[in-house]
């Protein structure tokens, strides 16, 4: 059921929303927030239980000055800790999980496709997460939105408390 009620949100709610977002542009971060908390207390109404989660990063965790790029390995990382990458790493390394940096919504996609995860664990602003939620569904996702002090795509940073208790949440039981 709860499953069900997910998918009107994603390909209903969720474009409706949209459409009226684009006639109140200061409105649509807030519809996409919404629909990613939506969806969120959904995915917690279906219990769904696994080990094969994926840990999804978008690239703008990684620091800017950052010398290697991770979008090809996120095991590249030297984990000098300047950014939140070396936590995620261990965090993915502690649960099995796959871990993977996307650049975009073409590569999120292509990601999934491949490592087939049965739960994800995305990181990412509102407009890519939104959007990769209606993309992945009917897999259930948990939505952390990054913090964008710097403005989008540019030294975000990640409550780890979040990601871990998502993570907790699909791999208990």
């Amino acid at each position: 059921m709860y499953r069900t009620l997910r998918g009107l949100v994603l390909k209903v709610l969720y474009p409706f929303l949209m459409l009226v977002g684009a006639f109140f542009k200061g409105r649509k971060e807030s519809f996409q927030r919404f629909v990613i908390g939506l969806n969120n207390r959904l995915v917690r109404r279906e219990k769904p239980k696994t080990k094969k989660i994926l840990l999804l990063l978008p690239h703008c965790l990684q620091i800017n000055e950052c010398t290697i790029r991770l979008t090809h390995n996120i095991y590249n990382c030297e984990r000098c800790g300047r950014c939140e990458i070396r936590d995620l790493i261990g965090i993915a390394e502690e649960n099995g999980l796959n871990l993977f940096v996307a650049t975009g919504g073409t590569i999120a996609r292509k990601i999934v496709m491949e490592a087939r995860p049965e739960a994800i664990v995305a990181i990412a602003c509102e407009r890519d997460l939104s959007s990769g939620l209606v993309d992945t569904y009917p897999i259930p996702v948990l939505g952390v939105s990054n913090d964008r002090p710097f403005g989008p795509c540019f030294n975000t940073s990640v409550d780890l408390d979040k990601v871990k208790e998502a993570i907790r949440f699909f791999s208990a039981g």
